[in-house]
């Protein structure tokens, strides 16, 4: 059958083809549509209001062909009229959603922080208790949002059914890195840990280079580059750091910086997953065509319990807990935990500060998650990092059952703005920068 091509009047509403029905959108001046049998027309409108062109792409990999200044790409869903004012209108709402995602990032990474060290406060004996409490805290409430979300229709049959291979990949990635980051935080400073976790961001760019096919502009290398420096010298500064890796010794560190890897390896899959299925799926999944963030969550996390218990005698061992007495060690940590019986002594503040600290901490994963899906993992990254030196100088305040407040470091002030000029030459990003490639 011969190709078929018309140009409708700028006042023509609509016209008709076999049985579709073409409408011209509103602002456009003219509208040239073909069709061909074996070769699937892609509609383009011609407006007389912007510079440069548009072309009608054929799905077959055929020619090309100009026929205007704006383009209305049916199969794609995507509308640029009016001199794009949609499509940047559009921009400026993606822009705003995610700025909004990565605030809330921060503000709940900066109260993950600090209740994790309130919540020690009446478990510091019992902390590989309160590791596990929360591990498998996760997967009761992340399955149990699943449950509602799926009888609410916005979780589909379709992604329950996903491959799981890839959130086993998870999980086993998640323990492996909650096993070595145990086993040489034991060793090295709390001082020297938050320096070594700035490799997290390396991997991050690496990884999402190799397996995403991802490239970043000079200015982006270079902010992220500012911001690991920013917070080096923000917690460095006066803490004696550099002295406490040395003691630490270089084994310890690498093995901490595995631990790095393993994480940021298990962030690049998540987001692997999310743009997976968005191809895959998309014609099945709800909420913008891409797999619901609760089934990352409750897979993962159910997962990374799984081999955290295959785990268990080594990780024991690492917190000086014989593998013999963990009953036992799990049990009193449980009455501590309470603040019931004869072991309640020196557990004030408990239960209160750790249940804190486990709402506030799943809150952070999903807000994580969240900034993950509609970003990239580097985003994500950074705007986690951002919430160091506001932890930092929220310690310095009189908070409750912490006693003395700390002192700033030296470097504080000068570290925060090496960070936020960081920040600010990675966002200064084209639209066609990685950012924009991940969403």
């Amino acid at each position: 059958m011969a190709s078929l091509s018309r140009r409708l009047s700028a006042a023509g509403a609509a016209a008709s083809v076999g049985r579709a029905q073409l409408r011209r959108p509103a602002g456009v001046s003219g509208l040239r549509y073909s069709y061909c049998v074996r070769r699937p027309m892609r509609l383009v409108a011609a407006g007389d209001t912007v510079g440069g062109g548009a072309w009608v792409t054929f799905a077959s990999g055929g020619r090309e062909e100009k026929v205007g200044a704006c383009s209305y790409a049916v199969e794609d869903r995507k509308v640029a009229v009016d001199g794009g004012r949609e499509s940047v209108e559009g921009s400026g709402k993606r822009a705003a959603e995610v700025a909004a995602a990565a605030a809330a990032t921060v503000v709940l990474g900066v109260g993950n922080r600090v209740l994790y060290k309130l919540a020690l406060v009446p478990l510091k004996q019992y902390p590989f208790f309160l590791a596990q409490l929360a591990t498998f805290g996760y997967i009761i409430v992340y399955f149990g949002i699943l449950y509602i979300r799926h009888h609410a229709g916005i979780v589909t049959d379709e992604m329950l059914n996903a491959p799981k291979a890839p959130f086993i990949g998870i999980g086993l990635l998640e323990a492996l890195a909650a096993a070595t980051g145990m086993a040489a935080g034991a060793i090295l400073s709390g001082a020297s840990i938050p320096i070594l976790s700035q490799t997290f961001l390396v991997w991050q760019i690496l990884l999402s280079i190799i397996f995403l096919g991802r490239r970043y502009k000079v200015n982006q290398l270079l902010g992220c580059f500012l911001v690991s420096i920013g917070v080096v010298v923000t917690v460095a500064s006066g803490a004696g750091a550099g002295n406490s890796l040395k003691e630490g010794g270089m084994f310890w560190s690498l093995l901490m910086i595995i631990s790095f890897f393993l994480q940021a390896a298990g962030t690049v899959l998540k987001e692997t997953i999310f743009l997976d299925s968005t191809q895959k799926l998309k014609y099945h999944l709800k909420q913008g065509g891409s797999m619901d963030l609760f089934v990352v969550n409750s897979y993962g996390s159910a997962f990374q319990a799984l081999f955290i218990c295959l785990l268990l005698p080594f990780l024991s061992k690492l917190w000086g807990i014989p593998f013999s007495q963990l009953p036992n060690y799990l049990k009193d940590g449980a009455a501590c935990f309470l603040n019931v019986g004869t072991l309640s002594s020196g557990c004030d503040g408990a239960p209160l500060l750790p249940l804190l600290f486990i709402i506030v901490n799943i809150g952070f994963n999903i807000a994580l998650l969240h900034l993950l899906k509609i970003s990239s993992a580097v985003v994500s990254c950074l705007a986690s990092t951002f919430s160091v030196p506001i932890s930092i100088y929220v310690f310095t305040m009189p908070l409750p059952y912490l006693g003395v407040a700390s002192s700033l470091p030296t470097g504080f002030m000068a570290g925060a703005i090496i960070l936020l000029l960081g920040l600010l030459i990675y966002a200064w990003t084209p639209s066609n920068g990685s950012f924009s490639a991940s969403t």
